[in-house]
């Protein structure tokens, strides 16, 4: 640009605001970046599913259980190939509460032969069917914790009190993000003998044997126990995941919310900075146009002097949001298996930084170039 050296020190006249301003649109596109990216994970985990597998819970609500007898009653219906059941178990792992993770206890050989999306060597995978007291571990957590094959380790109970030891036996690394590799199974049989045989589950996993059929399962399944103490809600893994984003409310809206908040917040301020940058300037444009600047090209320089202030703002907050989560491999607690900065939300952000420039320079510009020249001179002290 033939004028750069203008908009470079216009934007050195006050080093200080200059940078606050920046700093002010690095943090609003990283808000903006890290919001988006919650609600694409929730939806990108909420699509996850395989075609041929039922979930099976509690009518009222996940959190209530049903009797592990239900899962031989449903294994002889008709459709259904093999049938799997789980529990939420809670539990702390040290005393930080950002060293949570979810932990579930499974039937261990139904659960894996159901998810060969948990990829693991076929010898640990048989040293955790073997032992009553196995955990299987995510890579991603066991490298947090730096946990290796054959390690004990201690969870202490919340839900379910008191101390429960388990034997590493493998670490798994998932085909599919959505799982994610945070999460720990162990096995159901220690859990219920823990509990005194109380024979509860949290849900039924159930493979079907054609994807077609699914909802005709679903209902059978639901019809067996419609009138039993503890009814249940079938419907297929994606419903099942969908459910837990809807636990949370409606988290699409509630960002949006908030990120349309924070942006418009940032850009007052920087629309402030600008006004306050043009309004000082007017004796020099003044000057600039008696000496031959026509108004597109003063219009042009205080419309770059924003995009500038956009664009390195833009570079550092969504630069800072790529790069930071997968530095410290976040994952939501566990609730957000697959976080990720996508290259669409990374698209997003720099076209509303785009946006911010338009909507903080455009006025500021205008504004300068049909601003009369004996008029702006009678402005100078």
């Amino acid at each position: 640009m033939k004028y750069w050296h203008l908009v470079t020190a216009n934007l050195r006249r006050h080093k200080l605001r200059t940078a606050l301003t920046i700093l002010s649109v690095a943090l609003a596109l990283f808000l903006f970046a890290s919001l988006r990216s919650v609600v694409t994970t929730l939806h990108t985990n909420s699509q996850f599913g395989g075609a041929r597998r039922l979930v099976a819970m509690n009518k009222t609500g996940i959190v209530f259980i049903l009797p592990v007898s239900y899962a031989n009653k449903i294994k002889g219906l008709r459709g259904v190939r093999s049938v799997s059941w789980a529990n939420w178990f809670g539990g702390k792992y040290g005393e930080n509460a950002r060293d949570f993770f979810p932990k579930f206890a499974i039937d261990p050989e139904s659960y894996l032969g159901m998810y060969p999306e948990i990829k693991l060597p076929e010898d640990q995978k048989q040293a955790f069917l073997r032992e009553r007291t196995a955990a299987l571990v995510g890579k991603g957590i066991a490298d947090k914790f730096g946990w290796k094959v054959d390690q004990n380790i201690t969870i202490q109970g919340t839900i379910f009190p008191g101390d429960w030891t388990f034997t590493i036996r493998g670490i798994y690394e998932p085909s599919d993000p959505a799982i994610g590799d945070n999460v720990m199974f162990f096995h159901h049989e220690y859990f219920d003998e823990r509990l005194g045989h109380a024979g509860i589950a949290g849900w039924f996993v159930v493979e079907i044997n054609n994807a077609d059929s699914a909802a005709a399962v679903a209902k059978e399944i639901d019809d067996q126990f419609q009138n039993s103490s503890a009814a249940t809600k079938t419907g297929t893994e994606k419903e099942f995941q969908a459910g837990f984003a809807t636990m949370l409310g409606n988290v699409s809206l509630l960002m949006g919310a908030i990120g349309t908040a924070v942006v418009f917040a940032i850009l007052l301020i920087t629309a402030n900075a600008m006004m306050m940058s043009a309004s000082e300037r007017t004796g020099e444009v003044a000057v600039m146009k008696t000496i031959g600047f026509s108004n597109r090209t003063v219009f042009t320089l205080v419309l770059v002097e924003a995009g500038v202030i956009a664009l390195a703002g833009a570079v550092i907050g969504l630069g800072v949001a790529k790069g930071f989560y997968p530095l410290i491999k976040f994952q939501g607690f566990g609730f957000l298996p697959g976080f990720n900065v996508t290259p669409l939300t990374m698209l997003w952000g720099l076209l509303l930084a785009l946006g911010l420039m338009l909507a903080s320079g455009l006025v500021p510009a205008m504004r300068a170039a049909r601003l009369p020249i004996v008029q702006a001179l009678r402005r100078v002290e």
